[in-house]
């Protein structure tokens, strides 16, 4: 099979896994070196689903001795197969880049043989770019789950990420959909993930020449809808996951109905504005302060798929507003329906000069029909409008602007 094929397949492929954000890299060119990577990363293109990338992003094969019933590339799918060498790969990537296609790489790849067999292909590729071309570009590779942690160490010398996929959110989902994973096992692979970037921390602490390892820190990602599990149970388990592990991101997928589909599959896919639900819910417990119970309390354990989830709390709290935005602290402002991070902060450093009005917030750029019914200014304060059963109608996006915004966008901005 010749490499336009092969890339052909394994390209789309690829398309299933959503964690390949390169936000996070910071390697500079260096004499004789090739590409680089600066600032907030190197997102330059499109996809139609809103994502923003520049990375060869392709798999090294889609042979997989697993049969996980949700994934296309199982050992049981039909699926036509293709497999890349180490070689072809990095041709690949420094052909791609010479003609500015992209800025980067993001391969990851089915099991072959074993997970070690696997992981020493994956980081072959990135030792050749980075040892025999100075390549200096972004490198996310996948960290196949029972890999040892010799292969985990190479593979975060290497690359800028590395990523350990959860795929499904608990234990029990995985052993009834992929009884040959476990959480037990993805976890320690994650854990050794998380102990060598500490330790590179501490190191370059002590030495600025000490060598980096994973320097944009690690991710991973879960399926949603390919079983019952509620948002409440998704969103604790990525909780822990960022408590535990002190991962950059948890992504969430959508699940995409496959051919010859396992029974106990859903027929359909999900609402796609679930998976952007999520995305923001994650957001609020990793910048504003929230907890898994205050947005998905015992009773509704699924986010609400009208309204965001920071309005809905509003709304089951209307006791807590109005706000008063010249007097209350950082915490509760994070906490209005309407106002971001980077607009709280500019309003608390614009409030030590002068009272805080409408034409403030108007000049912040901050949504004020969204906002007037639970704030008070210096020349405003609402009435009854808290008490109005029509107030969700008021405040919250209608469906046609809801259509405009993706899921990317709001992962990115958080400003909810």
């Amino acid at each position: 099979m010749d490499v336009r094929k092969k890339l052909e397949i394994l390209a789309d492929a690829a398309k299933y896994d959503a964690s390949c954000a390169s936000s996070g890299g910071k390697r500079k060119s260096t004499p004789g070196g090739l590409g680089s990577v600066e600032g907030m990363g190197i997102c330059h293109s499109y996809t139609p689903d809103g994502r923003c990338v520049s990375l060869l992003k392709i798999l090294l094969t889609n042979f997989c001795i697993y049969d996980c019933q949700y994934c296309i590339n199982r050992i049981s799918s039909d699926t036509p197969r293709a497999r890349f060498t180490p070689e072809e790969v990095v041709r690949l990537t420094l052909d791609f880049y010479k003609r500015n296609y992209i800025e980067g790489l993001f391969l990851s790849s089915g099991v072959l043989k074993s997970p070690d067999y696997t992981m020493e292909q994956l980081v072959q590729v990135a030792r050749t770019l980075r040892e025999q071309h100075q390549f200096q570009g972004y490198i996310h590779l996948k960290a196949v789950p029972g890999a040892s942690q010799e292969l985990i160490d190479q593979a975060g010398t290497y690359a800028d990420r590395l990523s350990a996929n959860i795929e499904l959110p608990t234990d029990a989902d995985l052993s009834k959909l992929a009884p040959e994973k476990s959480f037990a096992v993805t976890g320690e692979t994650m854990r050794e993930i998380h102990v060598r970037v500490e330790q590179s921390k501490a190191e370059r602490q002590e030495s600025p020449k000490a060598p980096r390892f994973a320097p944009a820190g690690q991710s991973t990602q879960m399926l949603v809808g390919a079983t019952p599990t509620p948002d409440a149970v998704i969103l604790d388990t990525a909780h822990q996951l960022y408590t535990r592990y002190r991962l950059k991101r948890v992504y969430y997928s959508a699940y995409s109905p496959i051919p010859l589909v396992d029974a106990r599959l859903p027929a359909k896919a999900p609402p796609l504005v679930r998976e952007h639900r999520l995305y923001q819910a994650d957001w609020l417990l990793r910048f504003y302060g929230f907890h898994v119970g205050e947005l998905l309390p015992p009773e509704q354990p699924d986010l609400s798929l009208d309204m965001d989830p920071k309005l809905a709390w509003a709304l089951r709290r209307r006791e807590a507003f109005p706000v008063d935005v010249n007097r209350a602290p950082r915490e509760m402002l994070l906490r209005v329906p309407g106002l971001g991070v980077r607009t709280v902060d500019r309003l608390l450093r614009i409030r030590k000069w002068h009272k805080l009005t409408l034409e403030d917030l108007a000049r912040l750029r901050v949504p004020l029909n969204r906002v007037k019914p639970f704030i008070v200014t210096a020349d405003h304060r609402p009435t009854a409008l808290l008490d109005s059963p029509r107030l969700p109608e008021r405040v919250r996006p209608s469906a046609e602007q809801l259509s405009l915004f993706s899921t990317a966008v709001v992962a990115r901005t958080g400003e909810l």
